[in-house]
């Protein structure tokens, strides 16, 4: 399937759907994420999974570090930074570091 068959399928532009694939527009609509599964032949789990994924959707991030340690601006600052080069694994250890801290389970 290409871009154009997908967007003309939906009624939507390509350029629209290009932008949301490569970060350059916000999340998208729940009845766009529906038309996609549709499209897709997505079924339970995978639907909602991307409906999950679709409403984290923020491709430019704007974090207030306002009122907390030192330690949470560079952590921001450093994240920033290095987001893009950061290889996959590392990705996931991050984000399993922070699972974890908001269970409440610390290290």
């Amino acid at each position: 399937m290409t871009l154009r068959e997908m967007a003309a399928a939906m009624q939507v532009s390509a350029a629209y759907l290009s932008a949301l694939e490569h970060g350059r527009r916000g999340a998208p609509s729940v009845g766009l994420v529906h038309q996609v599964c549709e499209y897709l032949g997505l079924i339970w789990d995978d639907a909602d999974e991307l409906t999950r994924l679709a409403q984290l959707s923020r491709p430019k991030v704007v974090l207030d570090t306002s009122g907390l340690p030192p330690e949470a601006t560079e952590l921001a600052n450093r994240l920033a930074d290095s987001i893009r080069s950061l290889p996959p694994g590392v990705v996931n250890e991050l984000m399993a570091v922070l699972e974890r801290g908001a269970r409440g389970g610390g290290k």
